[in-house]
């Protein structure tokens, strides 16, 4: 056999090896996601999701052609994300692609749909551009529906996804109940926070007025910094309600501070204190102050002018110290407490139950305690800041007793009668509870961020014991900052960038240099 047709062999075997491992590669699904958290893969809580579905879940995608960068990246991570969903779903999750350019009635089905057009720019013939297009998906499980309106978010189009498959395939949502009645912030104080417990469970109000007790069809209940004292037969509601299962949280205010303009923030006591301590936690009266803290806008004078300026206040802290282990804080950024109070954790132990702290202050914070003076002006030193780690939110699991367990409140003339303690309960077994020094980082005002709502949200998920979509929502806001390093090695750093590749070159020349030199002298020898 000549050379020509071994060459036509070879050729022919490799575009025979290359249709042969296309053909596989279309049959076989695999992805390698080299990323640290894994963010290209599907978590195993959307795994879950689409293998249990019992019947044909439908994702119609109606997405413009031809769309210029960054659009035309947005439908190709779509269609590999529902690649993915389909890949585990046991053929029960389908989808398919429209282009509805130029098709006026696809188009009108999109909108149908609720999804709109949108606007883009593009660049065409070097000149920006604004055209119409269309990139939104709907999800139809049997006569349900819902959608995406827009794809634009791709850090968290895994975590839409699966809560549209969630939405779709629960046969009913369950309730959150905020209580009410004794001055907490209502639901459009609470913003961000309210809506994103919306997108997962029913959210009502809870009121104890006149003695009823906490509809039990409540997964869970919150409490709200509250301002004002709640009567013993309230917290006997509460407490019956975890009693008979119910899940409580409570976000509760120790010192009350009214806004940053006043000079002295107050101790507060809304007569819960005897509740929690019976569960096995105290929330201190205090305030937790941290180097590590948010920066505030003053007025300060100069000469005969008032000049705003930025300054580093102690008592408004950036936590970031989460507990690794725990799913509720994992990958999550940090949470801007507001007068946050710290909490003992000593008396869970003698109790019986678990106690889990899940955000501590920084190493280098403090606390104070009896008179609470809040200038932003104040002087500070570092005697102030030598109680590290300081508990700032916790969990508690377990068998609980009732705080009533031998007594009864005592009723006025009002309630006699309206509060049955015939059916009164004294123990629980496999309780949950969650205790946080401050109630107002949900609180629009003063705290209220995106990572704000997504902490209370995770907690939320975890008091219902429903924390499969905590470990994506958690993942789209993971932040990777770079390692803090000395200054020195900065100096170091930034001296052999500027001083490695000049002398790289150099000794590139000189060994190249030696080497011509070298074999022209062996031409001259052999000559």
């Amino acid at each position: 056999m000549n050379t020509k047709n071994q060459t036509l062999m070879r050729i022919g075997l490799l575009v025979g090896i290359i249709i042969f491992i296309n053909i596989i590669s279309i049959r076989i699904f695999q992805r390698f996601d080299l990323t640290e958290s894994k963010a290209y893969t599907l978590s195993d809580a959307s795994k879950n999701l689409v293998k249990n579905l019992d019947d044909k879940f439908i994702a119609k995608a109606y997405f413009s052609g031809d769309l210029p960068a960054p659009y035309n990246n947005y439908r190709r991570y779509l269609q590999d994300q529902l690649d993915e969903y389909r890949a585990y779903s046991n053929g029960n999750f389908q989808y398919e692609f429209i282009d509805p350019s130029g098709k006026e009635d696809a188009i009108k089905e999109a909108q149908r749909y609720g999804i709109p057009e949108v606007q883009v720019q593009v660049i065409k013939e070097d000149k920006m551009q604004v055209e119409k297009a269309v990139m939104g998906v709907v999800f139809m499980y049997g006569d349900k529906q819902e959608t995406i309106p827009v794809v634009k978010e791709l850090e968290k189009l895994e975590y839409d996804i699966s809560l549209n498959i969630k939405k779709l395939s629960q046969s009913e949502q369950k309730k959150v109940g905020i209580l009410s009645g004794h001055g907490e912030p209502v639901l459009d104080k609470m913003k961000e926070f309210h809506q994103l417990l919306q997108q997962q469970y029913q959210v009502q109000t809870v009121s104890l007025a006149n003695g009823a007790e906490v509809p039990m069809d409540i997964s869970a209940l919150v409490v709200v910094a509250p301002n004002e004292k709640l009567q013993d037969w309230e917290t006997y509601l509460i407490d019956q309600y975890i009693m008979k299962g119910g899940k409580v949280g409570f976000l509760l205010n120790k010192v009350k501070v009214a806004s940053l303009q006043e000079q002295m923030g107050q101790p507060l006591d809304v007569n819960l204190d005897k509740l929690l301590e019976n569960y096995g936690v105290r929330i201190n009266t205090d305030m937790v102050r941290d180097t590590r803290c948010a920066n505030i806008t003053i007025q300060q004078q100069v000469g005969p002018f008032m000049i705003p300026s930025q300054v580093q206040y102690p008592y408004i802290p950036v936590a970031s110290d989460f507990n690794p282990k725990n799913i509720i804080v994992k990958n999550l950024q940090p949470i801007l407490f507001y007068f946050v109070s710290s909490i003992d954790t000593t008396l869970a132990e003698k109790k019986g139950v678990r106690l889990e702290v899940l955000v501590t202050s920084s190493g280098k914070s403090g606390r104070m305690q009896n008179v609470f003076p809040i200038s932003p002006t104040m002087q500070y030193t570092q005697e102030m800041f030598q109680e590290p780690r300081l508990p700032l939110a916790v969990t508690l699991e377990g068998n609980f007793r009732s705080a009533f367990e031998n007594s009864i409140p005592m009723l006025d003339s009002a309630m006699q009668g309206k509060i049955d303690f015939a059916q009164k309960q004294n123990s629980c077994s496999n309780g949950r509870i969650l205790v946080i020094g401050d109630g107002d980082f949900v609180v629009n005002e003063t705290g209220g961020s995106a990572s704000n709502a997504l902490f209370a949200g995770n907690l939320i998920d975890w008091l219902i014991d429903d924390v499969g979509l905590t470990t994506i929502r958690s993942r789209e806001t993971a932040n990777r900052p770079l390692d803090e390093v000395e200054s020195g090695t900065k100096t170091l750093v930034k001296s052999l960038n500027l001083v490695v590749p000049p002398v790289l070159v150099i000794v590139f020349g000189v060994i190249r240099w030696r080497m011509r030199a070298l074999r022209k002298k062996r031409l001259e020898m052999a000559a």
